[in-house]
């Protein structure tokens, strides 16, 4: 079969199976089938798939059609610039996350040697975003699921900079030094159990179920992560979480006895990253 064919035939395919942005991910499939880029795909039409790469570019769709995440099928997903390995055991790195980097950096880059802890790393996606940025900075992150912890370790090999982050293996801050950190940053789970029909049934059926879902209301976690943070800071430090709009003022409350507590908006205007200053 030609390349073009094949991919006209799985935009059919993952059509009818209702997959969201079917070209995209017929795409995106094609590419690892073939371990090529996207430029590739444009310049050789007329190519030919072997048999091998036929049968492994079917196998890909079969998966993607059940619902089975792109990312989850192609081992890969791109995150502040990086491409990074995931697996079912951690959370899909998505751009809203990228937020959370941004509102961190300006305030990392005003204190000199910054230590900065991500908290529930899943991937290390934050905790490399902000080892690439800040090289002055002592990284640590912290994970309670080991399978979590061996891919963000395998992140940081894969792009050097396991010599930047410390990882611990602990729920939240648990056996974490107090008063020690400047910053404190994490995607935490912030999903109610009451939400689950509003989250995409693919998210619900393969991603981590205790890294979406923080229980009854959405805020059990972040409860319990904003007192542990406050005694791992330094006076003055800062807290930063990635949240949504349904907890933003559920996250405000709980935030009562903080300073310059802000919630910032994402590109959508949905409230998604909550900062706010330990006292001093």
């Amino acid at each position: 079969m030609r390349l073009k064919d094949a991919l006209t035939s799985a935009l059919d395919r993952l059509t009818t199976a209702d997959v969201g942005s079917p070209r995209m991910n017929a795409e995106v499939l094609l590419m690892f089938a073939l371990n090529c880029d996207r430029a590739y795909l444009y310049a050789h039409p007329e190519r030919t798939l072997t048999k091998e790469e036929t049968n492994r570019y079917d196998e890909a769709l079969a998966q993607r059609s059940r619902g089975i995440p792109s990312q989850y099928i192609t081992g890969h997903q791109e995150f502040w610039g990086m491409d990074l390995i995931v697996s079912p055991a951690v959370l899909i790195p998505r751009p809203e996350t990228e937020h959370a980097t941004e509102t961190a950096l300006p305030l990392a880059r005003t204190i000199a040697k910054p230590k900065i802890i991500d908290v529930g790393t899943g991937s290390g996606c934050i905790a490399l975003a902000l080892a690439k940025e800040l090289p002055e900075a002592e990284i640590h992150a912290t994970e309670i699921s080991p399978a979590a912890l061996e891919i963000a370790r395998a992140n940081a090999v894969r792009h050097q900079l396991e010599s930047r982050i410390q990882f611990h293996q602990t729920h939240l801050l648990k056996g974490l030094e107090a008063d020690s950190f400047d910053l404190v940053i994490s995607n935490p789970p912030y999903v109610g159990e009451s939400e689950q029909d509003q989250v995409q049934l693919e998210v619900r059926k393969f991603e981590p179920r205790s890294a979406v879902f923080a229980g009854p209301t959405g805020l059990e976690i972040i409860a319990e992560l904003i007192p542990a943070a406050q005694e791992a800071l330094k006076p003055g430090g800062w807290l930063i979480m990635e949240i949504s709009g349904s907890i933003a003022e559920g996250v405000r409350q709980l935030l009562g006895t903080w300073q310059d507590v802000r919630i910032t908006n994402d590109l959508q205007g949905i409230p998604r990253v909550a900062s706010a200053r330990k006292p001093q």
